[in-house]
């Protein structure tokens, strides 16, 4: 319950807007109303997961890009059509997933009014606040692989002592949410896009999942 006299998101928790005993299509329509924390202050839209609710295995990033963001999908960038394209040259099919971010709005900042918005990282209060929301998906979907995308992902899920350049690639076990879950952790693709070597950065991201294509199989 919040005071009255407190926002909700001065709470810094999604939990009062989680519905229980929800499905996908409920608990993405509740999510377009969350005020769990700030960030929905400037953001366009919510953009909650999408995909296959039966997928084997659940793709999860950072938060919104500007063009997730705009559309209301997660990764529809430039990072999402290249997140596709190593998918399948790891022979996992991008439309049997499940894909969705940590943090649900788009935290930007702007140079100069009218310029365009540039992506600002989360905090992890912010993360932790948009957890409910995640852990719902994961106990709906219950997919069999998570494929963590970035230092982000990892921590929300993994904690705050997680590293992403200390486990990417390889299969990794652990207690999420009350469930046993099998996690592949590797980087978040718009770091190759970031990278100066961008092949080399692209041939590393389709290595680490391979290493999750065949924990499927």
């Amino acid at each position: 319950m919040t005071s009255r006299t407190t926002a909700p998101e001065d709470q810094y928790t999604a939990e009062p807007f989680v519905p229980e005993s929800a499905g996908l299509a409920d608990l993405r329509k509740a999510a377009s109303g969350c005020r769990g924390c700030p960030l929905h202050r400037d953001a366009t839209q919510t953009v909650f997961g999408a995909g296959n609710e039966h997928a084997r295995v659940m793709l999860v990033g950072e938060q919104p890009g500007d063009q997730e963001d705009r559309q209301g999908r997660p990764f529809v960038g430039p990072a999402g059509k290249l997140l596709d394209r190593a998918l399948a040259e790891a022979g996992i099919d991008p439309g049997e997933a499940y894909v969705t971010n940590a943090v649900k709005h788009f935290k930007f900042t702007r140079a100069e009014p009218r310029k365009r918005r540039i992506h600002k990282a989360p905090s992890l209060r912010e993360t932790t606040a948009c957890g409910p929301w995640l852990a719902a998906e994961l106990a709906l979907v219950e997919p069999e692989l998570i494929v963590v995308l970035g230092a982000t992902a990892g921590k929300a899920l993994l904690g705050s002592s997680f590293r992403v350049t200390q486990v990417r690639g390889t299969v990794l076990e652990e207690e999420i949410h009350g469930r046993r879950e099998r996690l592949v952790p590797t980087v978040h693709p718009s770091s190759v896009l970031r990278a100066d070597d961008r092949e080399a950065a692209y041939r590393g991201l389709v290595s680490d999942l391979t290493v999750a294509a065949r924990a499927l199989s």
